[in-house]
């Protein structure tokens, strides 16, 4: 496997104890680096697979509990009915704003 030169910006303290451990186990620093990203990133790649294994195991039970959606669809409806006051939709407002031909055009057309 070919290495390539990468730039990092360490914090200053990570950096000051990256400096004495390698002194101290005269290690050089990108050994050590290497290696802490290794760990971290097979640490970080065992987490989220078994995070999305869990999402996965949740969608698979939701999908068996409606199959066909019908049951999430009637409780969107359900919802959509019960709202007495919709902010989306939307009022007519007459008077009061510049109309101009395009304006005037469509709203003769949509009987306004």
């Amino acid at each position: 496997m070919t290495r390539k030169a990468t730039t990092f910006r360490l914090d200053p303290p990570v950096q000051a104890g990256l400096a004495v451990l390698a002194e101290v186990q005269g290690r050089p620093q990108n050994q050590l680096v290497n290696e802490a990203v290794r760990e971290l990133v097979a640490k970080r790649t065992r987490e989220v697979m078994v995070d999305l294994g869990a999402t996965l195991e949740r969608l698979r039970a939701f999908q068996a509990s409606d199959p066909t959606g019908e049951a999430s669809m009637e409780a969107a409806m359900r919802a959509e009915a019960a709202v007495e006051h919709d902010p989306a939709q939307g009022v007519r407002v007459k008077g009061g704003l510049a109309v101009g031909p395009s304006s005037a055009r469509m709203l003769d057309v949509l009987g306004g």
